[in-house]
């Protein structure tokens, strides 16, 4: 019998039907993977059955009851979100046990107590870090499975639904959360899976539910289909993805030569990137993939080393200096760095644009709705209007917006932090595209992933790290996926 039950379940907005009609059956003890592309119906559902917002007909059943006649059944559906949603400034146990049950003499929080009680969390999860840390300080992947670590804490959890909970991780962290979810199976925890990553689907999921355009089109159980049947019946075609979207002509002259560069979370790094090459960064949780990054684009201060763009010295430690010089960072946290959630598709846009659009009387409404709405036509953005909410779009189309967005100022160097993290399957190989495509017009790319079958699809060479240092250099066409795993390991390999 199922715990969690919608029949006919809708949800109306202005002018869309975002939910129409739906039957679902979550049971205790399963995992029910919940798929589609992005835009199908999936955040609204989920938004249904946690009580965020109220269908527009049909209804929702917990253990029988109704939660619109009784509100407190939802106290048992637990949710984690895609999109981060922590406090940076708090500390790791105070996200994770908020609110402080732990208490002494007068609500007096027994810091000690606390601490105590978050590691054995920590420990459970495998997070990288001390209770005391702030969360603003520890890794993104590390953020994530704190997420699903705090969700647990919900002692009275029967339904946990997880969002992409692995958008972040590589295969070893994915191991782990697998390891956790299996153990809620054990404890008669029911589980929503809500992924892009068909591996990962047939690995953890019992049950499935297929969204097209916000209408069930599937369901059943997962042993009675195939990856190949999961993708048509999302998309409602088959589709050709292709084995590779590297850059078909040969990388040219040294467009970015790093020389021992040292800071935060990594050491003595070096590399070059070519003009018109995707150059891939492959590694575990606190490998310093993303610090390398961020570093060399200005956002954290290095410790020592060199950086030559164009063959001149590289200024560190500036942002602005950065974009002015062609050089941009695409964040893996789209809705923190990558856009202005309340700002329309056309104003994230013309932000870029301020240059082309700018006259002496203001913005020129004309000449800035002409720019944007090209951009929204070359990277294919599905948006009813460029002055809907971005926030309202999916991740997919948000992340073609924020590429639009970086190509209108003319880069020399893009770096992509997890490009593809919780986009479907049609818009990931779209955006593998796009990339080619940069890179051929000879923009160099600098490619940080979690996902080795991006890396192996996108990147001519992958470089590996290990606790902050380089333990590899692979040539992609030529390497087998044993060594890389290898490298992100801490095995050594010789450089190309």
């Amino acid at each position: 019998m199922a715990y969690l039950e919608t029949r006919g379940l809708g949800r109306d907005f202005p002018g869309v039907t975002a939910l129409d009609g739906l039957d679902l059956d979550v049971e205790l003890g399963r995992t029910h993977v919940l798929v589609g592309e992005n835009g199908a119906g999936k955040s609204t559902l989920v938004k249904l059955v946690t009580g965020t917002d109220r269908p527009s007909r049909g209804t929702i059943r917990i253990d029988g009851e109704d939660p619109a006649e009784k509100p407190d059944l939802f106290r048992y559906i637990a949710y984690v979100p895609q999109e981060l949603s922590l406090f940076p400034h708090m500390s790791v146990a105070e996200n994770l046990l908020m609110p402080f049950h732990k208490s002494g003499h007068r609500g007096i929080v027994r810091r000690a107590a606390l601490e105590r009680e978050a590691q054995e969390y920590l420990d459970r999860f495998g997070i990288e870090a001390r209770p005391g840390d702030l969360v603003q300080t520890i890794s993104v992947p590390d953020q994530q499975l704190l997420q699903i670590a705090r969700a647990s804490t919900n002692k009275d959890m029967k339904v946990l639904i997880l969002d992409e909970p692995t958008s972040s991780l590589t295969p070893v962290e994915v191991d782990r959360v697998f390891k956790v979810i299996r153990g809620f199976h054990d404890r008669g925890v029911g589980v929503v899976f809500i992924s892009h990553k068909m591996d990962e689907v047939f690995d953890i999921g019992d049950d499935y539910t297929v969204l097209r355009n916000g209408k069930k089109v599937e369901a059943g159980h997962l042993s009675d289909t195939d990856e190949d049947g999961l993708i048509r019946a999302m998309s409602g075609q088959k589709l050709e993805l292709g084995d590779q979207f590297r850059p078909a002509t040969a990388p040219a002259e040294p467009l970015i030569e790093v020389e021992g560069l040292s800071g935060p979370r990594f050491e003595d790094v070096d590399f070059t990137l070519h003009r018109g090459e995707i150059l891939g960064f492959a590694g575990l949780v606190g490998s310093g993939r993303s610090e390398l990054m961020q570093t060399i684009f200005g956002f954290r201060k290095a410790h020592r080393g060199t950086v030559r763009v164009n063959g001149a010295p590289w200024r560190l430690g500036d942002t602005t200096k950065s974009v002015k010089n062609g050089m941009l960072y695409l964040s893996e946290e789209r809705k923190h760095h990558g856009i202005f959630p309340q700002l329309s598709v056309r104003e994230n846009i013309g932000l870029s644009i301020f240059d082309l659009t700018n006259s002496p009387l203001g913005i020129n409404a004309r000449r800035e709705r002409r720019e944007v709405d090209r951009i929204v036509d070359d990277y294919d953005i599905r948006t009813a209007s460029t002055d809907t909410k971005i926030s309202n779009l999916s991740g997919g189309n948000q992340q073609k917006t924020i590429i639009g967005r970086a190509m209108a100022m003319e880069p020399k160097v893009l770096i992509f932090d997890e490009p593809t993290k919780g986009i479907d399957v049609r818009t990931k190989a779209q955006i593998y595209e796009i990339m080619k495509g940069l890179a051929e017009k000879g923009i160099g790319i600098l490619l940080v992933s979690s996902e080795m079958d991006e890396l192996r699809k996108c990147a001519s060479r992958i470089i590996t790290m290990h606790s902050g240092r380089v333990t590899g250099e692979f040539d992609t066409a030529t390497t087998d996926q044993e060594s890389l795993v290898g490298a992100i390991f801490g095995t050594e390999a010789e450089h190309v």
